[in-house]
């Protein structure tokens, strides 16, 4: 099958790979020219028999947007769209009605697999119609996980269900690495435990903690096991937010997810001003010390004893 694929980035890149290995015909269209087939959207166009199918690998926001726009301008009627990047799901409605309106597909598939998913396969969450997700199954059947097709791909709903699963997909994620980092730190404060690479390394063997994501922090403490000069300041991506607004919207309790994504946004502070109110506060209320900065930073980091 063809693939028009935009974006050819550390996913793109290696999704055109493994379609290729798949016998599929891949024509791909980057900005960056040492990586594109094409120098431009008409000529991926061109290069495509129709009907087409375009799959779209950007970032999330405006440069999907723009992308998707241009391709309504360049694609025909019969043709299909496939946003695989990590919009939210309110921007494939958007899509999808652009789209309709000139007779052109449309899907949104949430993409799990990262760096690894050249080897590994992809976990594919597809929104849209039944018709259009069967023109693009022999795609969806190449990118995902060898083995049973219900383990590594869903038909999650109509158009914006896909990103939607992938959105709550990596809020599970926040917290899930969230609840390993708080037992990393638990393990290092304790002196009685004098291996903590060892004990991750023990759980990733029939535990009911193993997973994945445990695999890769054994990976990293193996090759650092006191996360040296690692920083914490933590981004975050988007997901987690959208996330967190939805449970809100809902009324869905999210303590964890929540907790875990607030714990990235302390992570960015130098002087958390929340904790100044609070040592203020207690100042004023119960005349306790109101320590300065640099009081406070010799408590964290107490001078060796002689």
């Amino acid at each position: 099958m063809q693939l028009g694929l935009i974006g050819l980035g550390k996913m793109g890149g290696n999704m055109r790979e493994r379609l290729r290995r798949a016998g599929h015909e891949v024509v791909g269209f980057d900005r960056n020219p040492e990586v594109s087939d094409v120098k431009t959207l008409k000529a991926l166009v061109a290069r495509l028999e129709a009907p087409r199918v375009v799959w779209v690998m950007v970032p999330s926001g405006g440069p999907t947007r723009d992308t998707v726009t241009a391709l309504s301008q360049v694609l025909d009627k019969g043709d299909m769209v496939i946003d695989g990047g990590n919009s939210r799901y309110t921007d494939d409605i958007e899509h999808e009605k652009l789209l309709k309106a000139k007779g052109i597909g449309y899907l949104d598939c949430g993409v799990s697999g990262g760096i690894w998913g050249l080897e590994n396969g992809y976990g594919l969450m597809v929104g849209g119609t039944a018709t259009n997700v069967r023109k693009a199954m022999p795609i969806f059947d190449a990118l995902r996980p060898e083995g049973p097709r219900d383990e590594g791909f869903v038909h999650a709903g109509k158009v914006g269900a896909g990103h939607y699963c992938k959105m709550v997909h990596n809020g599970i994620e926040y917290g899930l690495m969230q609840a390993y980092a708080e037992g990393f730190e638990l393990l290092q404060r304790k002196d009685l435990v004098t291996d903590v690479p060892g004990a991750f390394k023990a759980w990733s063997r029939g535990t009911v903690v193993r997973s994945w994501l445990l695999d890769l922090m054994v990976d990293a403490l193996e090759a650092n096991p006191n996360l040296d000069d690692v920083s914490d300041y933590t981004v975050d991506s988007g997901e987690g937010r959208w996330t967190v607004e939805e449970a809100i919207a809902l009324s869905v309790p999210m303590p964890v997810i929540s907790a875990s994504l607030f714990a990235r946004f302390a992570s960015r502070q130098d002087v958390s001003p929340t904790m100044q109110a609070v040592a203020a506060l207690r100042g004023e209320f119960g005349g306790h010390q109101v320590m300065t900065i640099a009081e406070g930073v010799a408590l964290r980091n107490p001078a060796p004893k002689d």
